[in-house]
């Protein structure tokens, strides 16, 4: 059982690297499209920021992730690995891809699928989903009209001058802003890994009674996912930076600073959002104050259908690991 409990705890962890992998670009993309930082001076910038967030936010986001998408009853060992496969598995073909997937999403799909084809839909928490699902329309939401409406704010202050001046300003301040985005992903997206490797330890009897998320848990999710980010999904940093709209330092500083807020205070009340989701409506916010042609709508509409296929996407390949995993009669 400990073999098996550790190989999930690796897969894991792998899960983490790669949801950095991906997410860099929403670290990383507007600073980088904007030239205020080359692209590898810029995931260390936001790795550093991930990982410091690991002493900073709680743990709120791991709770919710680990008692309240599936009944704990139903939790083994064998479960966990299929919502991993699951997840890893989409979560990397999108990356491959270029597309800024939700990978908070992936691993809830994976939650999902695993749980349904062990059993049944009894074992799904309904509340949990429904805010989550809600959060799927919410999160891209907030981030444009946050977004917008920041961007509007700086433009009215700004207005009187030159546009030399507002450059130099917003190229310093969006060393900030992309800190506290990263800060914002670190602490949202590593707890989600926290909550199932707890969730594993919880059910395989390694935490005791009460169900909680020890330190060396918080710390290696943490590095794991600065890792990943510090590795760069350059597909994916394209993608967003320099594809969906043309976007200079001031543009940058309201799209982190909206998508950031948004993320920090999701987090502090444990509500499990997607950043990808969030940044992604921030930098359409912003574009849109210059003129709604700005956006590159084809390939916007080209994101939001990866977002839509996520969670059935890495669900179905869960479910299918789970009968593939349940055959090879592992404890747990």
């Amino acid at each position: 059982m400990m073999v098996l409990v550790v190989v999930i705890v690796l897969l894991a962890l792998l899960f983490d690297f790669i949801n950095g992998m991906n997410d860099a670009a929403n670290s990383v993309a507007t600073i980088v499209s904007t030239r205020v930082l080359s692209p590898h001076q810029a995931v260390v910038w936001a790795a550093f920021f991930n990982f410091v967030a690991a002493f900073l936010f709680g743990v709120h986001v791991a709770n919710t992730i680990g008692k309240g998408i599936i009944d704990s009853r139903v939790v083994s060992a064998p479960m966990i690995l299929a919502t991993l496969i699951g997840a890893v598995i989409w979560s990397y073909f999108c990356t491959h891809m270029g597309l800024p997937i939700s990978i908070s999403h992936a691993l809830v799909g994976g939650l999902i699928g695993s749980a349904v084809a062990k059993s049944g839909l009894k074992s799904l928490i309904l509340p949990g989903l429904l805010k989550i699902s809600l959060f799927i329309v919410l999160a891209p939401l907030i981030g444009l009209v946050l977004g917008y409406i920041i961007m509007i704010a700086v433009l009215w202050v700004c207005r009187k001058r030159s546009p030399q001046t507002v450059d130099r300003w917003f190229r310093r301040l969006q060393l900030f802003s992309a800190a506290l985005y990263s800060l914002g992903h670190g602490t949202n997206d590593a707890q989600k890994t926290m909550g199932i490797i707890a969730m594993l330890l919880f059910s395989t009897g390694h935490l005791g009674p009460q169900f909680h998320v020890p330190v060396w848990v918080i710390l290696s999710c943490h590095a794991a996912i600065a890792l990943g980010t510090l590795t760069g999904g350059w597909k994916v940093i394209e993608t967003m930076g320099m594809k969906i709209t043309k976007l200079k330092p001031v543009h940058g500083f309201g799209a982190e600073t909206a998508a950031a807020g948004s993320i920090l205070m999701s987090s502090v009340l444990g509500v499990p959002v997607s950043t990808t989701h969030t940044i992604t409506g921030a930098i359409i916010g912003v574009g849109a104050t210059t003129r709604l042609s700005a956006i590159r709508w084809g390939l916007a509409v080209r994101i939001v259908w990866a977002w839509v296929f996520t969670i059935p996407g890495s669900a179905l390949i869960a479910a299918l690991s789970w009968y593939g995993v349940s055959m090879l009669n592992l404890p747990g």
